[in-house]
């Protein structure tokens, strides 16, 4: 498979660095002024956008559908149009060396804005002369003299920082870029477009054909990568995705439910957001995980394929059809050799339609034989005769997915046809349900089984398929769930994130290749990205001597940010007392809070924090923070991010689950400004090695 990995051109942090010296002859203020004066403009610019696209009409679409279509498009405008206040119009400027004839000066921003006349105030982000403002160095300036970050405090201009990009130039750490990237953060996640690294920007602008999977460390921005390459692929393949579609696949909607804003942000507010449990299905019926451990297993594709075909009988007798006083007939093994043709070739349910064709065109071709003239309408009404219908049913009966899955969980021996060499006896025991339901529609089904089931919905009939998939946390999907995935955007492309690292289901994925495979994308790009630019170095490296036990084969990632100071690791005795004060003393600073426990500690800690008198928020499968302070069971924690953590006792993080040393490493590495770890217990001997601090 081809791959590689992207090296960045960042040198490590150096906080003594001096700031960019002002360049001379050019006056601050007077800079200022004007920035924020091209600010108010485009601001206005903005509104002025806004405002004509809300006075346009729907009326001259020429009936009511196509009158809806043009107001629901024209609402989607208003709304991408929207001026946030608290979020600045742009980020950036560069001033151009010239040489064709764009303008002199762009200011990038995180969308279009023009003046009356047309002339762009601000420059998209995603356009193709802002690329320079990403990748243009001193090396290679792409035709760029100077590179200009400005400063915001909510939505007003405080500073701005000039980089000449000429070789002779000295190159300086941009504390405006530092500080954006460490600046504390309450709420949903932000989008990262004004602090969008080299490495993270070629992966953001490859293109829409290119299928790219990120593995990406803690901290490094994989998430906010895959979102805002959704957005690049929307504002540049724009007609093509409006057909095919956008879908952001997450792990659950808590997660969604963080990410939400980044698109709107970014002007995109037509992209889907989804699990996997809400694309296959919400089914939760408990099971054994190393029961769906195997129903996830890619060998189960071969055993439904043939499960259902295995519905498909060979005919014993011929058809015969009367129209009138005329009976035609049309041999046994005429009917043989029809199924036949068709078995295997097409799927399901339009196999069973053609074969009614088939059989009703070998009637009309002896009605021809007769002297008669009949047309199509004559075909179809000898398809859906009675006698066409009967074979049919003796012979192709209809079924649904729900119909194929029981028999093959309840029917030992069914299974063992279906299987044949694929699954071992001890395997097919296991699946066989001990005490099947009455019926199909009485079963209660899994997690697992939604995958199944979704895979037999697609033999029978094809799943559509979308223009672009974003599928994050792709480490822990099984085979069966990665296929049902891939088929809904096998005619377009796919943005795979996560890290293997991080895998705590029992069938997390070992190679980012075996999940390409499985989606249907093996010669997708692998790329990783290794530098963190959120967690702090201390905590990353804390966090990282449990790599060798649960990722050996990845290298180690490493922070731009030292973070000395940001790890505390202490020993106690009353964990729910511990537990109040360090949330006490983490909110007395500034940013969120999120306090991480294993699931089962999760109501006796909430019981302490109310007891406390600390308002908080627990946080479920469905719920979206909002409250300072989120007490969050450990197996929800995989995506969130939280300025001060505190993790209450890794022990029993650990012994929770088979995987437990993987969701540890998860936990340890929400944190993007301080971590506090809270141990009774020893700690796992990986982490002993640390003194308590």
């Amino acid at each position: 498979m081809p791959g590689h990995q992207l090296a960045p051109d960042i040198p490590d942090k150096n906080p003594d660095s001096p700031p960019p010296a002002p360049i001379p002859g050019i006056d601050p203020d007077t800079v200022l002024r004007e920035e924020r004066a091209h600010l108010a403009a485009s601001r206005d610019a903005l509104k002025a956008m806004r405002e004509h696209a809300r006075s346009l009409s729907a009326d001259a679409a020429g009936d009511w559908v196509s009158r809806q279509v043009l107001q629901g498009l024209l609402d989607q405008r208003v709304t991408a149009l929207a001026d946030h206040p608290d979020t600045p119009l742009f980020f950036g400027r560069l001033d151009r060396a010239g040489h064709d004839d764009l303008p002199l000066t762009i200011h990038v921003g995180r969308r279009h804005v023009h003046d009356d006349g047309s002339r762009p105030m601000v420059i998209d982000w995603r356009a193709p002369v802002s690329r320079a403002f990403y990748q243009a160095r001193p090396s290679d300036p792409m035709g760029v003299r100077l590179r200009r970050r400005f400063g915001f405090h909510g939505g007003e201009l405080t500073a701005y920082e000039d980089e000449p990009l000429d070789r002779s130039a000295p190159r300086h750490e941009s504390r405006i870029l530092t500080e954006e990237i460490e600046r504390p953060r309450t709420g949903p996640m932000r989008d990262i477009v004004a602090t969008i690294q080299p490495d993270q920007d070629e992966i953001v602008r490859a293109d829409l054909s290119s299928t790219v999977c990120v593995q990406g460390a803690p901290g490094t921005g994989k998430t906010a990568v895959g979102l805002h390459r959704a957005a690049y692929l929307l504002f540049t393949h724009r007609e093509k995705l409006s057909r095919g579609g956008v879908m952001i696949v997450g792990p659950n909607r808590a997660f969604l439910s963080y990410i939400s804003s980044v698109l709107p942000a970014l002007g995109e507010v037509r992209v889907e957001q989804a699990t996997v449990a809400g694309i296959l299905g919400d089914h939760a019926a408990p099971e054994d995980p190393s029961v769906a451990a195997l129903k996830g297993d890619a060998r189960m594709a071969a055993v439904l394929h043939r499960a259902l075909w295995l519905h498909v009988s060979k005919p014993e007798e011929g058809l015969l059809v009367t129209r009138g006083i005329n009976r035609f007939r049309v041999a046994d093994h005429e009917v043989r050799e029809t199924v036949a043709s068709l078995r295997g070739t097409t799927r399901y349910g339009p196999g069973r339609a053609a074969l009614a064709q088939r059989l009703a065109h070998a009637v009309l071709v002896r009605m021809e034989q007769r002297g008669e003239s009949p047309d199509d309408r004559v075909q179809d009404a000898v398809a859906r005769s009675k006698p066409v219908k009967q074979l049919l049913d003796t012979v192709w009966p209809r079924v649904t997915p729900e119909q194929v899955l029981f028999r093959l969980l309840s029917d030992a021996e069914f299974l063992a046809r279906a299987a044949r060499s694929d699954l071992t006896g001890e395997e097919r025991d296991a699946l066989v349900w001990a005490k099947p339901p009455r019926s199909w529609k009485s079963a209660k089904w899994s997690a697992a089984d939604a995958a199944l089931l979704d895979e037999l919905a697609d033999l029978i009939e094809r799943t559509p398929t979308l223009g672009h998939l974003v599928v994050d946390e792709a480490q822990d999907l099984s085979a069966m769930q990665l296929r049902a995935l891939g088929r809904r955007c096998r005619t377009g492309s796919a943005t795979v994130l996560g890290d293997l690292a991080q895998g705590t289901t029992p069938w997390s994925a070992r190679s980012w290749e075996e999940v390409l495979g499985h989606l249907g994308f093996a010669e997708g790009m692998v790329t990783e990205l290794t530098l963190g630019f959120r967690v702090p170095r201390e905590v990353l490296d804390f966090a990282a001597r449990l790599l060798p036990s649960v990722a050996p084969a990845l290298a180690a990632p490493r922070s731009l940010r030292p973070g000395p100071g940001s790890l505390t690791v202490r020993r106690i005795t009353d964990l729910p007392a511990a537990v109040t004060e360090a949330v006490a003393q983490v909110t007395a600073r500034e940013g969120s809070v999120g306090l991480i426990a294993a699931d089962a500690a999760v109501p006796a800690l909430a019981a302490a924090l109310t007891a406390a008198g600390v308002a908080h928020e627990v946080l479920g499968p469905d719920s979206s923070a909002e409250s300072r302070v989120s007490l969050i069971p450990a197996t929800l924690a995989k995506g969130l991010e939280y300025d001060h953590v505190i993790v209450a006792e890794p022990a029993d993080i650990v012994t929770a689950e088979d995987r437990g040393l993987a969701r540890l490493y998860v936990v340890l590495t929400r944190a993007v400004t301080t971590l506090t770890v809270l141990h009774a217990a020893a700690l796992p001997a990986q982490l002993a090695a640390q003194a308590d601090v």
